[in-house]
């Protein structure tokens, strides 16, 4: 399968909320799969379509060891509960290079279709649950950094802009 293109703060399509799926076709199925395969090269442990420019309600999970993968596909996954606090460290593979810490629910349930257009039910703590708020926001067309004062927002774009030009440099 194809790696995608993966798309970069600041353009648009971060910020834009994604439409939801309404029906699981062959071309979202692929999408899916080329999205896990971008995630799992990049590496990542989540993936939301608009990153790869595809203003869909698609998300891609895998936040188990590698020895033992368990790739999640959630179509028009929502957060249905949320419980307690929890204040870690979070990066993204559309802000490479930058990681600050997020205030987060430290459990949440979520629900969403699956590839067989199944409903599903899952509750997730630790990493999990942070991946898929994480990854929520994105097809909400919230980005990590959104969520940071106006002091550290100014502070992250002077660091971010001197990430890029050094990843520039490093091509």
């Amino acid at each position: 399968m194809p790696i995608l293109p993966i798309r970069h703060y600041p353009d648009p399509v971060l910020h834009k909320k994604a439409e939801p799926i309404d029906i699981i076709t062959e071309e979202i199925k692929t999408l899916a799969a080329n999205m896990a395969d971008t995630m799992y090269a990049a590496p990542g442990v989540g993936l939301a379509a608009p990153q790869v420019g595809v203003s869909k309600n698609l998300i891609v999970l895998d936040c188990s060891p590698k020895e033992q993968p368990e790739l999640i596909v959630a179509i028009n996954p929502e957060i249905i509960e949320r419980e307690g606090e929890c204040f870690e460290e979070e990066g993204c593979l559309s802000v490479p290079g930058f990681y600050t810490r997020i205030t987060r629910s430290a459990r949440v349930k979520v629900r969403y279709l699956n590839l067989e257009g199944r409903q599903v039910e899952r509750d997730a703590t630790g990493l999990l649950a942070i991946a898929f708020q994480h990854e929520i926001d994105h097809l909400l067309g919230i980005l990590f950094v959104d969520y940071l004062s106006p002091l550290k927002k100014g502070i992250f774009r002077k660091k971010y802009q001197k990430i890029q030009k050094q990843q520039e440099q490093e091509l």
